[in-house]
């Protein structure tokens, strides 16, 4: 099975690419930052206002509400938008010997998760903003919803818990980053290989993605891991009024 999906990668590796490179350019687009131009009329930058962060909390604490709404379903959409041309891309060019139905799946949400990943990475690193990007959780939430539904949920709630709680959103964002690769393993395993259809490449392959890129997002929040600590990091609030 391994060297099967491997000989796939080599055969289309040209297609590989081009999504790499589409999702990139799609995650570099980054409405916290065209959102606050709009809003600020040219004047103001987000990633000199407040934190720095390119992002919805900085936005939401910065410029106010609506802006913040726009920048976190515009983040969501651009993900969704990346995966979805991916799999266009793939499933119109590229070739998936017949090994039957679980394997195609397993071998499509690696597709799903490569066009996520490159599109998180472009958010983060945007080629059109000097790589000054936001932190990913809002286009890794996206690629949640389309990759596992379920898994989305599961984490989605987790998130809200601890936001409700502490509301913090950086805190709620990294424990929901560290139970992503723990909550799809429960999800792949109990619900997919115990009582659908045995796949452990299924399970192998979902949680060792859901754990790289939940790693990425607690590494992206390293900052305000040490603000945590010391006790510092603040509250959510936000804008009253739009500067």
């Amino acid at each position: 099975m391994f060297q099967t999906i491997c000989s796939i990668f080599l055969n289309n590796w040209y297609l590989f690419l081009a999504i790499a490179v589409i999702a990139y350019l799609i995650g570099s687009i980054n409405p916290a930052v065209i959102v606050t131009r709009v809003v600020t009329k040219g004047k103001g930058d987000i990633r000199q206002m407040g934190s720095g962060n390119a992002g919805f909390t900085n936005v939401l604490r910065s410029v106010g509400k609506m802006p913040a709404i726009i920048t976190i379903v515009s983040d969501a959409l651009k993900c969704v938008a990346a995966v979805l041309i991916g799999l266009f891309l793939f499933k119109a060019f590229g070739s998936i010997p017949d090994n039957g139905e679980w394997f195609e799946r397993c071998y499509l949400i690696c597709v799903r998760y490569f066009a996520g990943v490159f599109c998180i990475i472009g958010h983060c690193f945007p080629l059109y903003f000097h790589f000054k990007g936001g932190k990913g959780i809002v286009t890794t939430g996206a690629l949640m919803l389309s990759t596992d539904w379920r898994v989305f949920l599961m984490a989605i709630s987790v998130f809200l818990i601890i936001f409700i709680i502490g509301r913090i959103i950086s805190l709620a964002s990294i424990i929901s980053a560290l139970l992503y690769a723990p909550i799809t393993f429960l999800c792949t395993f109990v619900f997919d290989h115990l009582l659908t259809q045995p796949c452990m490449w299924y399970v192998l392959v979902t949680t060792v993605c859901s754990l790289l890129i939940g790693v990425f997002a607690v590494i992206m929040h390293r900052e305000n891991i040490k603000r945590l600590l010391r006790g510092e990091e603040k509250k959510i609030h936000a804008a009253k009024k739009s500067t």
